[in-house]
């Protein structure tokens, strides 16, 4: 339910802008690859991902928190999405996503765009605030120069710094043997129950930077309901009944094209404080690298914050982890 009003669009010269729906995924994936395939971007979305956009979740609200421009033939020129997922306990984020089709690029269209943007961040941050800071933040790859500016001439700033990073599952590169203490065992993860992995998780990823509690909802649609979660990739270390360390991993098909090599990705890696510094994050991700090759992936990829404190760049370095792509989590204070 729309807790505030939707603000009035933005105003461009040969746009009309109006809300996004289920029936313009079809023509919006169009828009959406257009943008993709011109800033060469590491992630690519299906589809479906962006019915999800707009549906997977009772807080998403389309009517009120997407914008999409039309040109004088019908054919989507820009869009714009934002979210504010409920729950956050150390400040509230607003998300925003979108993108300006490469042939209408320079005309102020993305200026506007970020404005309206920003703007509905105010609003629903607002209504959500509970006297905790408020952020308005992007994600963009670091080569895409011109999201760049456009983000810094707004007052954004980049905030930090991600790096994806890549190792060779080949006979030349083979994966560790990793010993866990005995009193430790590994299993997968549909062997654990679905709520205390989240719970965990939520521990484990207490003190990262940017990190919220994961609620319920969101961990079973997101996480553990994902198309894209291969069960058969990830685990859970167990201590007794206790779930001490889990990694959760994917195979996001649609970009082994681009990329150029097949892949298991990981999503989530976490430890519990008590039980870090025993070999268990080295031993989940040499589990989750077997599980790829016996799949027949070419590579396995992650994404690390570079100034994650605890101890996971040089981590997956030690494991055969090189670096990639990086990309920038730009901040505005709201």
């Amino acid at each position: 339910m729309t807790t505030t009003p939707p603000l009035a669009p933005p105003r461009t010269t040969g746009l009309t802008w109006r809300p996004l729906t289920v029936e313009d995924v079809p023509a919006w994936h169009g828009l959406v690859r257009a943008v993709e395939d011109f800033d060469d971007t590491a992630e690519r979305n299906t589809p479906d991902d962006l019915v999800d956009a707009l549906t997977d979740g009772s807080w998403k609200d389309p009517a009120a928190d997407t914008v999409v421009a039309l040109d004088a033939d019908g054919v989507p020129r820009a869009f714009g999405v934002v979210e504010v997922r409920p729950g956050d306990t150390r400040s509230v984020r607003a998300f925003c996503w979108g993108g300006v089709h490469p042939g209408w690029r320079g005309r102020g269209v993305g200026r506007e765009l970020l404005r309206w943007q920003e703007e509905r961040a105010r609003q629903k941050t607002a209504a959500a605030r509970r006297d905790l800071p408020a952020f308005a933040r992007v994600h963009t790859d670091e080569h895409v120069t011109a999201a760049r500016r456009l983000l810094e001439r707004a007052g954004f700033h980049a905030e930090r710094w991600f790096v994806d990073m890549s190792r060779p599952l080949d006979g030349d590169h083979p994966v560790p043997e990793v010993s866990l203490d005995p009193d430790l065992r590994l299993v997968p993860l549909d062997a654990v129950d679905v709520e205390a992995v989240r719970l965990a998780h939520n521990e484990a990823f207490a003190g990262h930077w940017g990190s919220e509690p994961r609620s319920e909802e969101d961990w079973r649609r997101s996480v553990v309901g994902s198309r894209y979660l291969r069960a058969d990739w990830s685990f859970v270390v167990l201590d007794g009944e206790e779930v001490a360390g889990y990694t959760v991993a994917s195979a996001y098909e649609q970009d082994w094209e681009v990329q150029g090599y097949t892949c298991g990705w990981t999503d989530l890696l976490g430890v519990r404080p008590a039980w870090r510094r025993r070999g268990i994050a080295p031993a989940l991700l040499a589990a989750s690298m077997r599980a790829f090759a016996r799949s027949g992936m070419e590579r396995a990829d992650l994404g690390v914050d570079t100034e994650n404190g605890s101890g996971a760049l040089a981590l997956y370095t030690r494991l055969g982890y090189r670096p990639d792509r990086r990309g920038i989590a730009y901040t505005k204070e709201l």
